[in-house]
């Protein structure tokens, strides 16, 4: 923790730890969200810099603790700076804040008063870092990027899954509080039993928002644990998704050996461990759909098992897979043809009838790791079922050829229904960090599907939008001045300007 706490002390035993540190985001966030827009920004980047320089200690803490490549660790490093640099930007830009103004007008009737419209920071948010990301969804992750970059503390839960890896970017943190002197404990680091130290996070009444990433038990829970307040608040929870992906005919028949191909090499990236893996392939029964997942089983025996992040992962895949290659109706069609080791996934890859498949809800739960469900429809109206059973998701692909669009657009319509992203011709794993993407769906994808976790969009989970009635220039925040200080584009009765006022009349 910032201040006179040390990365030493990171197991709060009692509710009075819990308090102590909920107390402090308080207190920090009266003077945090008071700092300039460029101030957060340097705040942001300062962080960035101390990860950047901690780079190869970080990737040989997290190798220990995770068993992720060295690849993809130094790539989520990347991502994790992108992101820090990327909100840093949108502060100094400074028109995110979607400043509106409607000034009053001399002899209307009725009189029209002057209004102005800002987003102004929640307050003290609560970050649980995700088990399968230990840069990019944890410490100094989106959430805490996005949180920061709004004006508002953060206090991190650190996951037990990578704890040391989680402290050393916390450490990073520190190092940037004290160099650009933001207030003490705008940022804060704690460890402990996840469900036992959230709970009392995410109750405190200093708390105002929470971000989560993770499984659909938690995710759940900490909405239950915020609806119990006296004042509830958003918990803002990424939690499970399937990812169905609707092969369409003709490309199958055109592209089916270049799909296989990229299909299992997306099912079994990072052995399964994103949350936007195609776990749900989807087509018309037939010679095409046949021939594809005959190749791509041929695909799927050809990837080596390899370690699982941690042994609750690795236990709750084995489990899960267990359970749904149980159920009636369903066919193994490929896996690796080699045996796993201790903490390894094994690539499957199964297939079921649309008539079992909806006969069951079941075969939507998500198995988190390298396997993935193909459904074998009649026709497309049984297609159309199939998709209309399905739950909220964060991803929707569309593997298409400019025929099946036009053959299937009423198809492909319930697809934009779906998700949050809806991906034409691609796979959808890989998360681009940009002002564009939505990593957000409707339930249980999400809690709430009007927001996204990845993008700079991801700023408006903690903020309120504020009216100023009436208020003397001086007294408004500076976006809403008449001069424009900071030269950002405004509406301004219902036109977009960067234009200063010049005349408002007198109150």
């Amino acid at each position: 923790m910032a201040g006179n706490f040390t990365t030493d002390m990171i197991a709060p035993s009692t509710q009075v730890d819990i308090a102590e540190v909920m107390e402090r985001s308080g207190k920090a966030f009266a003077d945090y969200k008071k700092l300039s827009p460029q101030k957060r920004a340097d705040f942001l980047l300062a962080i960035a810099a101390h990860i950047e320089d901690a780079r190869e200690e970080l990737i040989l803490l997290a190798q220990e603790e995770t068993n992720l490549p060295q690849g993809r660790l130094n790539n989520e490093i990347t991502r994790t700076t992108t992101q820090l640099k990327m909100f840093a930007s949108l502060l100094q830009e400074g028109s995110w804040v979607e400043a509106t103004i409607d000034t009053d007008i001399d002899g209307s009737v009725p009189a029209k008063p002057d209004t102005r419209k800002i987003l102004l920071p929640t307050g003290p948010v609560i970050v649980f870092g995700a088990s399968n990301f230990p840069f990019a969804f944890s410490t100094a992750g989106g959430d805490t990027a996005s949180a920061l970059a709004a004006g508002c503390p953060v206090v991190v839960k650190g996951h037990s899954a990578h704890a040391q890896t989680s402290l050393r970017v916390f450490k990073a943190i520190e190092a940037a509080i004290a160099q650009v002197q933001v207030p003490a404990y705008t940022v804060q680091h704690v460890m402990g039993p996840g469900s036992a130290v959230g709970k009392q996070l995410v109750m405190h009444p200093a708390a105002k928002g929470v971000g989560f990433t993770g499984s659909y038990n938690g995710g759940t829970a900490l909405v239950e644990y915020a609806r119990q307040r006296s004042i509830p608040i958003p918990v803002f929870a990424e939690m499970s998704s399937i990812n169905p992906v609707v092969f369409y005919p003709d490309t199958l028949a055109k592209n089916a050996t270049n799909l296989a191909t990229t299909f299992a090499a997306s099912i079994t990236l990072g052995m399964g461990q994103f949350c936007t893996n195609p776990g749900l392939l989807i087509g018309i029964e037939g010679s095409a759909f046949e021939g594809f997942l005959e190749l791509l089983a041929a695909a799927i025996k050809e990837v080596l098992p390899q370690k699982m992040l941690h042994t609750s992962i690795h236990t709750a895949y084995e489990t899960g897979l267990k359970k749904i290659l149980s159920l009636e109706g369903i066919r193994e069609l490929g896996r690796s043809c080699k045996e796993a080791a201790v903490l390894e996934g094994t690539p499957v890859v199964a297939m079921v009838q649309a008539k079992d498949f909806l006969a069951n809800e079941h075969f939507t739960e998500e198995v988190f790791g390298p396997f993935s469900l193909a459904v074998s429809c009649r026709d497309k109206e049984e297609l159309q079922q199939v998709l209309k059973s399905l739950k909220g998701q964060l991803t929707s692909t569309i593997v298409a050829t400019p025929e099946d669009i036009r053959a299937f657009e009423d198809v492909i319509e319930l697809q934009h229904n779906l998700a949050g992203r809806i991906i034409l011709n691609n796979a959808p794993t890989g998360v681009e960090v940009c002002a564009s993407m939505v990593h957000g769906g409707p339930f249980p994808a999400t809690t709430d599907e009007r927001f996204t976790s990845v993008g700079t969009s991801a700023i408006k989970r903690w903020v309120r939008p504020v009216c100023f009635q009436n208020f003397l220039d001086e007294m408004l925040p500076a976006a809403l001045q008449n001069s424009n200080p900071l030269g950002i584009l405004r509406l301004v009765n219902n036109q977009y300007t960067r234009d200063a006022i010049v005349k408002v009349p007198s109150p």
